[in-house]
């Protein structure tokens, strides 16, 4: 019989977590032949990930995956072999002492945020002893041998490569967004939380030389982009030229077609954590707008991930790239950090595929998941 997983996800305020969750489900049953259980507590936010799906159904069966929806009033189920709370959200009580029930007990794991701080590699694996007899275990994610790794399915970075060696699937899938690039122009990707630090930055591609296309799928920067062009609601397929740019609006696409669209673009504006390391694997310059965290703890983990990043570049490109993340994040002037960027522009691009090829020499987080767990059992 197949091993049977039930992961858990409270959406709390974005698609972060269901992104990283619908993703994780997908492998598994895709790549280890596992039977997962997706429990997820709104689902009109995974209706975003996953168009096809139906908001209304407390049970429905998606790519593979059963997808449950995590009601207020728990009812009994049965526990599978593998739990997996994500992101320290609280598993139902029934369902706990349901855990300690079963004869034979289950793995129980605690997937955390991915953070690139120190102390990740001290706390990965390590377990949780519960005071009533269970045991639960931290299972990091990471960009290090001594963490679980990133998401990255058996056959990601194949597709990338066909894709990028077929200019008419590229040019196809575009146009499928109505999306027309001027020869010569720069592509761009910007999904991003609010940030006041967009117009100096706005301001500096609209007066550069060379033209620039930004694309913005449809979220929370959309006020702020309205905001510097002076119209307001925009909405999706509205496209504004100001100066040397051109500003175009998308819909929210699926998961695998976001995918595409970093590999289209030249340079990726990304949030959070699931577009982030999609970012890293397209091979691709890119910006991370962290999430904010109170006292600024949020960037402690951004200057911990830009001290592995920033690993192999001179110390000029690295001066550059760590000023244009810290403008972005710290809401400082946009325009300076963003000349002095394009000044490394080819040791940028080549080192952006370099750090995918190391990570990519690493296992993947889904892999690493089941192997601890059939170690486990």
């Amino acid at each position: 019989m197949k091993p049977t997983w039930d992961i858990f996800c409270c959406v709390v305020d974005n698609y972060g977590d269901i992104g990283v969750t619908w993703r994780l489900a997908r492998q598994l049953v895709a790549e280890h032949d596992v039977a997962v259980r997706l429990w997820v507590d709104e689902l009109a936010a995974f209706v975003r990930l996953c168009p096809e799906a139906d908001a209304q159904a407390r049970q429905q069966w998606q790519q593979g995956v059963e997808v449950c929806l995590w009601p207020a009033d728990w009812q009994p189920t049965a526990v599978p072999d593998v739990v997996i709370g994500a992101f320290g959200c609280h598993l139902p009580a029934a369902y706990v002492q349901a855990m300690r029930d079963r004869t034979v007990p289950a793995v129980w794991l605690n997937l955390e945020y991915l953070s690139a701080e120190g102390w990740v590699e001290g706390c990965h694996g390590l377990p949780s002893p519960q005071a009533n007899g269970l045991r639960k275990v931290f299972f990091f994610p990471g960009f290090t041998p001594g963490t679980g790794g990133l998401l990255r399915e058996a056959t990601l970075l194949t597709r990338r490569k066909a894709f990028e060696d077929d200019p008419q699937a590229r040019q196809a899938f575009l146009r499928g967004l109505g999306v027309r690039v001027h020869e010569g122009a720069r592509l761009i990707s910007l999904f991003a939380y609010e940030n006041p630090g967009l117009a100096s930055w706005l301001d500096v591609l609209a007066a550069d030389t060379r033209p620039s296309h930004l694309l913005v799928p449809e979220g929370r920067i959309l006020g702020d982009v309205q905001a510097w062009l002076g119209e307001s609601g925009l909405g999706v397929g509205s496209v504004t030229q100001r100066g040397a740019l051109t500003v175009q609006i998308l819909p929210f696409v699926s998961q695998d077609d976001y995918d595409r669209l970093l590999w289209c673009c030249e340079f990726n504006a990304v949030r959070g954590e699931d577009s982030f390391v999609r970012a890293q694997w397209a091979g691709r310059p890119l910006l991370w707008h962290i999430y904010v965290q109170e006292e600024y703890a949020h960037w402690e983990k951004l200057e911990a991930f830009l001290d592995h990043y920033t690993q192999g570049l001179s110390a000029p490109a690295a001066a550059a790239l760590v000023a244009l993340w810290r403008a972005w994040n710290m809401d400082r002037d946009m325009g300076q950090a963003w000349r002095e960027l394009l000044a490394h522009w080819p040791e940028l691009s080549a080192h952006a595929e370099r750090w995918c090829a190391a990570q990519a020499a690493q296992p993947d987080l889904a892999t690493a998941l089941v192997q601890f767990c059939r170690n486990s059992l």
